[in-house]
């Protein structure tokens, strides 16, 4: 990066932490660290629910599943408008009515003790785990960019957040996040206008478009059938999006309290409800163009020389192997291939069927070699899965100074709101969930708001550890922080379906079908790891939540349960 890179991105960070600092000011108390004094409009509502979602690794790596993938990683969120609407109408008014602090208070009410604190140890777990991810895209940058090691660079990034979040609250959360998500999405939008204005004359964004679709990258709706019948190992389709995707945003908006505790800080019902409906209404077109994004990325290495592998640490470290050899020899047949894709490309617009057919096949070939080249990286010892890195390269490479500074700085802006809205639920629901329930149950102000400090400082240093664990993962960081939810969060929103809709059903029956549940979607995930079964990661998520449901009922039958005192 230049000098100018470097002002832009200092700048545009201490600007953010010090606009945070100024805005967080509140009652030092539960309900100020936490809730915000409950006085947030729905626009903040809406900004902060979207700038939650929109870790570093929705702008790291989702251009770069595009890029490999195409669009159909969109059909991901064709479930969460209808989510939306089903959680204003049942999960926010009890939330509001019961004065909660988190969602996990109501199963309490509703079951037992047991479900609550399960259910809850089930939130912090996947999402400190997640978190812990979270922190580790923002990582990838300043090890790539400065060329340090990605373990000194998670303890850096991984400090500079807990500092940030320690001092905030949700206060200081809501407020940086609609500010970073502002500067974020113009900054998207810049990049995405100097791809195209890069792009070869007479070449504009409908050729571009037109390129990524004759090559297959702009497959927005697929169905998942072959001629085998349906798919059910295919992650990406309408199917699983609408179904499975369904059931992961029901539960995510609606148990997660990452997000429950965004629309908790609403001045009313009504405000609520109304963040939570646009931001349902806003996220898949947000999403697309995300995605878009990396289309563009692709046609643009389709015109200009695309790196044999993107990570950069890696490809050095391989020419530096006893497989350079072997790297030279498919560079060459890379650099071969790029020719006769100018050749190809010289025909369009003129004869475009040709040009297109002999992209195709080009393309073919192209991923015959860089499959051979990560084959080679992952021999070397390394992570043979670059997808993360393919934005940031393109960005780094191409795009103007000043701009590059400032891409740079979303990405870590987007990993620090997101990131202090995490460490910030996280520590609500142990101080709610556990601290005040089972070691002080005493009510003081001041003293909840110095121990709240503390366990957001203890998340903290819990993802840094995580961060350093998953460093050696090759995997598109946007793929692996959804599979890990669907772990968990069928389960959850299980739990909470029974509660709403299954007024019979007691806490054991509840307790028991969970854990019976979650045993079996793990099982069922190994088993696919494994290639003993076929079944794609997001209808892990329906399959969690109807067997809490199922084995419930089965069990409230097979040994009833007395009516609570509640």
């Amino acid at each position: 990066m230049k000098s100018l890179d470097w002002i832009v991105l200092i700048v545009t960070l201490s600007g953010i932490i010090l606009y945070g600092v100024y805005k967080s000011r509140t009652t030092r108390d539960l309900d100020g660290y936490f809730l915000s004094n409950r006085s947030m409009p729905w626009y903040l509502i809406l900004l902060s629910i979207m700038g939650t979602q929109a870790s570093a690794i929705t702008f790291l790596a989702a251009p770069g599943q595009a890029y490999t993938d195409g669009m159909r990683f969109v059909q991901y969120y064709f479930g969460l408008p209808l989510a939306a609407i089903i959680i204003c109408i049942s999960f926010v008014p009890v939330f509001s009515r019961l004065k909660v602090f988190t969602a996990y208070e109501y199963l309490e009410q509703r079951f037992d003790l047991k479900t609550r604190t399960f259910t809850s140890f089930l939130f912090l777990l996947q999402r400190g785990l997640s978190t812990g991810i979270s922190i580790y895209a923002p990582s990838i940058i300043l090890s790539v960019l400065l060329g340090w090691n990605i373990y000194l660079t998670n303890l850096f990034m991984g400090g500079l957040l807990i500092i940030y979040t320690v001092t905030g609250g949700a206060r200081a959360v809501a407020y940086t996040q609609t500010f970073q998500f502002l500067i974020i999405m113009g900054a998207m939008f810049v990049a995405g206008y100097f791809i195209v204005k890069d792009l070869p004359p007479g070449i504009g964004f409908t050729d571009a478009l037109r390129v990524g679709g004759k090559l297959g990258k702009m497959n927005v709706i697929t169905t998942g059938f072959t001629d085998k019948g349906f798919d059910w190992g295919d992650r990406y389709n309408i199917f699983s999006g609408v179904i499975g995707g369904f059931f992961l945003a029901l539960s995510y908006f609606g148990t997660d309290q990452s997000q429950v505790g965004r629309y908790l800080t609403a001045r009313n019902l009504t405000e609520s409800r109304l963040g939570l409906l646009m931001n349902g209404m806003v996220k898949v077109p947000m999403q697309f163009l995300i995605l878009l994004i990396g289309v563009l990325v692709f046609t643009f290495y389709q015109f200009n020389k695309a790196p044999a592998f993107f990570n950069e640490q890696e490809l050095t470290r391989l020419e530096q192997s006893v497989y350079r050899d072997s790297l030279h020899q498919l560079k060459q047949e890379l650099l071969s291939i790029q020719q006769r894709k100018d050749s190809a490309l010289a025909l369009y617009p003129g004869e475009q069927e040709t040009a297109f057919q002999q992209l195709r096949l080009l393309q073919r070939e192209t991923e015959g070699v860089r499959s051979q080249i990560k084959g080679l990286v992952k021999k070397n010892g390394g992570a043979d899965n670059d997808t993360n890195y393919i934005f940031l390269h393109f960005v780094v490479d191409y795009l103007p100074v000043g701009l590059v500074g400032l891409i740079i700085a979303i990405i870590f802006l987007a990993s620090w709101g997101s990131i202090a809205a995490a460490l910030n639920s996280m520590a609500s629901s142990t101080v709610i969930d556990f601290h005040k329930r089972f070691f002080s149950k005493e009510n003081s102000g001041e003293k909840d708001y110095r121990v709240s400090k503390k366990y957001t400082l203890l998340w903290g240093l819990f993802c840094m550890a995580v961060a350093m664990f998953v460093s050696n993962w090759g995997n598109s960081l946007i793929e692996v922080v959804n599979i890990l939810g669907s772990l968990f969060y069928g389960t959850i929103l299980g739990i909470f379906l029974v509660a709403f809709y299954a007024k019979q059903v007691k806490g054991n029956a509840v307790f028991g079908a969970a854990l019976i549940a979650e045993i079996i979607v793990i099982v069922l995930f190994f088993l696919n790891e494994y290639k003993v079964i076929s079944l794609g990661f997001l209808w892990l998520n329906a399959i969690g939540a109807l067997l809490v449901w199922g084995i419930a009922w089965l069990l409230q039958l097979v040994a009833p349960q007395k009516k609570s005192l509640v």
